[in-house]
């Protein structure tokens, strides 16, 4: 026989071989790229957790302002946006600037320590 019936028998058959492992080999390396993807963003958020873990608390008062913003009073020195026209579908279109109208929560306040006489004279 001649040369190219041999490669029509044995060409046709390796050539499909060739493009299902092509096609294997390319699906492969699209979902080690997603894993990788997926491990590198859950290595970030471990960080991101673990520098926010290690940081103290903000003392951040409820309307959202740092209590520097608050006088001993309680009062925020802060000033914010408030809206002062509305559209049709009644949403805001103008703002104001004004002054934070929130009172510092402050927690509640802990028991004065007293001193008391015993009630019984025991000697």
């Amino acid at each position: 026989m001649d040369w190219w019936i041999w490669a029509m028998i044995f060409g046709g058959p390796l050539a499909g071989a060739a493009t299902a492992f092509r096609d294997t080999v390319s699906t492969a390396l699209g979902r080690r790229h997603e894993r990788k993807l997926r491990l590198i963003e859950a290595k970030r958020e471990e960080r991101t957790a673990l520098e926010a873990a290690g940081k103290p608390p903000e003392p951040v008062c409820g309307c959202g302002h740092h209590l520097a913003k608050h006088d001993k009073q309680g009062k925020c020195h802060e000033t914010v946006q408030v809206p002062v026209a509305w559209d049709a579908d009644e949403k805001p279109v103008g703002y104001e600037r004004e002054r934070c109208n929130c009172q510092q929560y402050v927690g509640p306040q802990p028991l004065a320590t007293l001193y008391a006489e015993e009630l019984t004279d025991l000697g």
